[in-house]
């Protein structure tokens, strides 16, 4: 019984899914076909390579805030409590969140 809730609740969701990719669809050709009507193909090509910049740029964004948080908030918070429950009478698990805390309000500090 609640397979088939789950099977449905997953085909309503491939639907909606299937409706959303097909408005994003109809809105890049109505878009490509603006560019084409309005600049030709060099236009074409540079929007594709201005997508393609932002797009590199964003991931650029987005793996340097990653490295930074492994940085300064995984791998430190994890070494404090680790050291601290060798010299605290706290557990690890206690710790952590603590320690997490500190290294997040010093990302913050530091950001």
């Amino acid at each position: 019984m609640q397979t088939i809730d789950l099977l449905n609740q997953a085909k309503s969701f491939a639907d909606s899914a299937t409706l959303k990719a097909d408005e994003y669809s109809s809105v890049i050709t109505s878009t490509q076909g603006f560019i084409m009507e309005h600049f030709g193909q060099n236009g074409l090509y540079a929007a594709y390579i201005v997508v393609g910049a932002l797009g590199l740029f964003l991931l650029s964004l987005v793996a340097r805030m990653a490295f930074s948080t492994l940085k300064y908030l995984v791998i430190p918070s994890v070494v404090l409590a680790f050291a601290g429950s060798f010299f605290a009478p706290y557990s690890f698990a206690a710790l952590l969140p603590v320690t997490a805390s500190v290294c997040a309000v010093f990302l913050i500090v530091k950001g």
